[in-house]
């Protein structure tokens, strides 16, 4: 059931499920919310890159899978189908991309990069599967296939530099 009198502030500060999707409140931002959520995966990127391997895909699978039911909750809220503010599925698609990277500033740029690039554009099939699932397995799912976009990309630019 949709409130409609439910402000994506409200949401936001209203619950922790809407504080998660909105990503701490950066899916607020007036422009770029998608690239303002990313922004704010950073600091937990770092802590996350500092675990054992083992640990950061568990970490990524749980914020995956919790993601899929706070997705859902705040756009059930909202009444609207993956809301510009949900940025909950561009954190985790981040961390995801940082599993792959170096933990270097350049690590961090070229994942936020990368990541972006592809979670914007949505090349096939991003585009089409974001169109197609809905529901918060499709919110969160678009942006695990960007990530993987991103990650290929990351290391097929690794292999021609080394290459050269």
């Amino acid at each position: 059931m949709t409130n409609q009198t439910t402000s994506p502030r409200d949401i936001a500060f209203g619950s922790a499920a809407g504080f998660l999707a909105f990503g701490f409140g950066s899916g607020l931002a007036p422009l770029a919310p998608g690239s303002a959520g990313t922004l704010a995966a950073i600091p937990l990127g770092i802590l996350l890159m500092a675990l054992p391997d083992y640990w950061q895909w568990l970490a990524v699978g749980l914020a995956f899978v919790l993601g899929i039911w706070i997705c859902q909750q705040a756009s059930d809220e909202l009444g609207v189908h993956d809301h510009g503010g949900i940025v909950w599925d561009e954190i985790v698609g981040y961390w995801l991309v940082l599993i792959f990277v170096p933990a270097t500033a350049n690590g961090f740029i070229g994942a936020f990069v990368l990541f972006r690039f592809f979670d914007i554009v949505k090349p096939w099939p991003i585009r089409w599967l974001d169109r197609k699932l809905k529901g918060g397995l499709g919110i969160m799912l678009d942006d695990a296939l960007a990530a993987l976009f991103a990650i290929l990309s990351w290391l097929l630019i690794g292999r021609i530099l080394q290459s050269i």
